[in-house]
């Protein structure tokens, strides 16, 4: 049997909106528990550095937005698992840096973009 990336079988008609609200479940589908622990990690380590970064903020308004930023995209992305894994119920979050639509992904990499340069005036100091 042949792998190939996108035959996955749920998105066509088993699962509703896979293309945002239950992106993981498709991704679980194709890329199995390693890809899924994978992503959990790089979401996991995108925390860590957003809170080391909000600690090491030259300023209070940096260290909250940096604190609020991560937060954002960390608990965006824990309650989209959790209503994937069914702990949760549907809300209808998407997956951040995922999901479709481009307006979502704009936003977070701007975000990601102020997350990066508080980070770059700390580094000055």
């Amino acid at each position: 049997m042949e792998w190939v990336y996108g035959n996955s079988r749920q998105k066509y008609f088993y699962i509703s909106e896979p293309h945002n609200d239950f992106i993981f479940s498709v991704l679980a589908e194709e890329l199995g528990f390693i890809g899924c622990v994978a992503v959990i990690i790089l979401f996991a380590i995108f925390i860590w550095r957003g809170i080391i970064i909000a600690m090491k903020a030259p300023d209070m308004f940096g260290s909250l937005l940096a604190t609020g930023i991560t937060s954002l995209i960390g608990f965006q992305a824990i309650i989209n698992i959790a209503v994937v894994t069914a702990s949760m119920p549907v809300t209808g979050i998407s997956l951040p840096f995922f999901s479709y639509g481009g307006t979502s992904l704009i936003i977070l990499l701007a975000a990601v973009g102020i997350l990066l340069n508080i980070s770059r005036q700390s580094e000055k100091l």
